[in-house]
């Protein structure tokens, strides 16, 4: 009994396509978070500097309401070892408003910048944001829709 080529394929596609979605290190697997964006080998990270100007855009889209937003503060960008890699991270606390209207404490969060450009955010800041020298951040609060 000969089995044709065809089936022979069909039958292995499926274990060629369950190795493929295997984890691999550094691809979100091993509890490290996943980016998008290559290393550059421990070459220097350039300043991110228009990151006041990209911190707004990401808000306006991350926050379901960017609309009154309180509390605003920001840290400048220095240079922080993540995950084993050289990044600028800025540091950023503000209260939003919540669905019921009311505000609930300022939350800080962490965000990581790659090539001069803004990476992701962290929302556990802890360490990361340790020591941060926040200063008024007016223009968040001035945020609309």
């Amino acid at each position: 009994m000969r089995i044709p080529i065809k089936c022979v394929a069909i039958l292995t596609l499926p274990i060629a396509l369950a190795a493929c979605a295997g984890g691999l290190p550094g691809f979100g697997d091993d509890g490290k978070s996943m980016s998008y964006t290559a290393d550059r080998n421990g070459t220097n990270q350039p300043f991110p500097n228009n990151y006041r100007t990209d911190l707004l855009a990401f808000m306006k889209t991350y926050l379901n309401n960017p609309v009154g937003v309180h509390e605003a503060v920001v840290a400048e960008p220095v240079q922080r070892t993540v995950s084993g890699h050289v990044r600028y991270v800025a540091c950023l606390r503000f209260s939003a408003r919540e669905s019921d209207g009311g505000y609930r404490e300022p939350k800080e969060r962490a965000i990581l910048f790659v090539d001069g450009r803004l990476d992701r955010m962290a929302e556990n800041a802890g360490e990361l944001c340790a020591g941060a020298v926040y200063a008024a951040f007016p223009e968040m609060e001035k945020m609309t829709r």
